[in-house]
């Protein structure tokens, strides 16, 4: 039987809390559902799959001191995992816009999906309008530094600068929070 997502989230609860047994249970909880996630959106090999479901869960662990109680906690997990799935299909040289994974957070819930676009909206918001406009343009529309340079009135070098900077900008607002 699956766990549902207040099950899910006692358990993280409980894992934060110093319970061995909770953690255990909620990384053994996590097993099917991941491999689900991920064979419906990656059509790969199973090791391809499974070494997802791994990364995952190492994050799972490391991160878990990030996880707001307050929040619902398949949202927080589907956002580690999408990230983990972008990162495996870079490994493998495809390019992949943040962007292109928009149908996945509508698909996976309406309510994250909200909360994921607030987080970005939020994150973005810490940069100078330039670096934002940049990131939002080649990152998250999926436009060409050329194309981004035209719509911004910028040269390309100077589009990709920003991009650069906001990207290390957010890098390490993100480690900062997560440590």
């Amino acid at each position: 039987m699956r766990a549902d997502e207040n099950q899910l989230r006692a358990w993280m609860i409980g894992g934060l809390a110093g319970n061995p047994a909770a953690h255990d249970a909620l990384l053994r909880a996590l097993l099917p559902i991941l491999r689900a996630f991920y064979r419906r959106r990656m059509h790969g090999r199973e090791e391809d799959i499974e070494d997802l479901v791994q990364e995952t869960l190492i994050a799972v662990h490391q991160r878990r001191a990030t996880y707001d109680p307050d929040r619902p906690f398949t949202g927080w997990l589907f956002a580690i995992a999408r990230y983990k799935m972008i990162d495996g299909f870079r490994r493998q040289g495809r390019f992949v816009a943040i962007g292109d994974f928009d149908d996945m957070l509508v698909e996976d819930s309406h309510e994250e999906a909200s909360n994921a676009q607030a987080d970005v909206a939020r994150l973005l918001a810490a940069l100078p309008d330039k670096q934002a406009d940049a990131i939002r343009a080649t990152r998250l529309e999926g436009l060409s530094t050329h194309e981004a340079a035209r719509r911004l009135a910028l040269g390309e070098s100077d589009v990709k600068v920003s991009v650069h900077r906001g990207l290390k900008a957010l890098a390490a607002r993100v480690r900062d929070t997560w440590k």
